[in-house]
């Protein structure tokens, strides 16, 4: 819509008896009102986008479901861990900084006295995934702690997550609508492990070791395995003691084991390829792995293959390539097939130009 339309839908209305056009009072009148129904119009058609959930991000998303379903957007974590002191004899106090390779900060929950080999907590003054890091890489202090000459992390740190993504929350809602959770149902058990902080998806198995059994097999919000932690977390809020006493969410006489599902690499090996013009193959290589990662993430847990057809298509589907020999996964040229404990992860992917 715009202003011309409007304004001409305005003097169609109007009797051919007045002059309407430029310059007399009629035309200029209307004008002037066109501009305004433009504005209320537009306003108008905002609206009705804002009830589609499809068309809503950030806070405007959060309110909606909410509102509608009680869907609450998953917020980001600390990752914690345990730090050594390598060297040195001092006291540590709450709030004391330390710094990994890559500049992330961690700071001390504990004061105490401190001598070769005592540990401390500490957890990452950001929240998310930033924090989770590998171990002996917190190796720095930002600021001098007297005595204190060397320290490092021993076990990775782990347990950031990131704020849940609008994606992943619309998703949530729109399986709530879909799959309505009620009195320790199957669909309960998969909300229940999905309101967790860290958790992507979620498989339920059912009397997987007989009646008043349930299994939840769990990846994370990055469609990979999930850490021990998080593991932890969903089977602390679900069934704590893995006794069916109804300590969590679960119903009592309802025994629940929660897993990490197990990563499954998916390797591509493309050869006899052909292009179009100079391009090296790295960029090939970095494409198809970025078409790869993205389409595992959107399959994962949803559905219970690998599609060879669907991999093909990313490498015929690039611009610069006219065709290639093969295409094989994992070694075939067939789908790689998946069961409720795995999921699909990219793994190596060799890409080689004909000649």
């Amino acid at each position: 819509m715009n202003i011309d339309t409007i304004h001409n839908t305005m003097l169609d209305n109007i009797s051919d008896d007045y002059q309407k056009t430029e310059g007399f009072p009629t035309y200029d009148i209307t004008r002037g009102f066109a501009f305004a129904l433009l504005v209320l119009w537009k306003k108008a058609e905002e609206i009705e986008m804002k009830q589609n959930v499809d068309n809503l991000t950030g806070d405007e998303l959060e309110t909606f479901v909410a509102q509608r379903k009680g869907t609450i957007r998953k917020q980001a974590t600390y990752a914690e861990g345990v730090l050594t002191i390598v060297e040195g004899n001092g006291t540590i106090h709450v709030g004391d900084l330390f710094e990994s390779e890559g500049g992330i900060k961690y700071e001390s929950l504990e004061t105490k006295d401190v001598m070769n080999g005592s540990t401390v907590k500490i957890r990452c003054t950001q929240a998310g995934s930033a924090g989770n890091v590998a171990a002996n890489v917190i190796t720095k202090m930002p600021i001098t702690i007297q005595g204190i000459i060397s320290v490092t992390n021993q076990k990775p740190i782990v347990g950031g997550e990131d704020t849940e993504t609008d994606n992943d929350l619309r998703e949530r809602y729109y399986e709530e609508l879909r799959e309505p959770a009620t009195s320790g149902n199957k669909y309960h058990y998969k909300a229940w492990a999905k309101e967790v902080t860290g958790v992507g998806e979620a498989n339920v198995i059912d009397t997987w070791q007989g009646k008043g059994t349930v299994k939840i097999v769990i990846i994370n919000a990055d469609r990979q395995a999930a850490s021990e932690s998080l593991v932890n977390d969903v089977q602390e809020y679900i069934d704590p003691h893995k006794n069916g006493d109804g300590a969590g969410e679960a119903p009592m006489g309802a025994v629940c084991t929660v897993v990490s599902a197990t990563n499954i690499p998916i390797n591509i090996n493309v050869t006899g390829i052909v292009t179009n013009g100079n391009v090296a193959e790295s960029e090939i290589r970095d494409v198809l792995a970025k078409k790869v990662e993205s389409y595992l993430k959107e399959i994962a847990f949803k559905q219970n293959y690998v599609s060879a057809a669907q991999i093909a298509s990313f490498v015929i589907g690039l611009d610069y390539i006219k065709d290639y020999d093969t295409c094989t996964i994992n070694g075939d040229n067939k789908k790689v097939t998946l069961s409720d404990e795995e999921v699909a992860v990219k793994g190596t992917i060799e890409v080689h130009i004909s000649g």
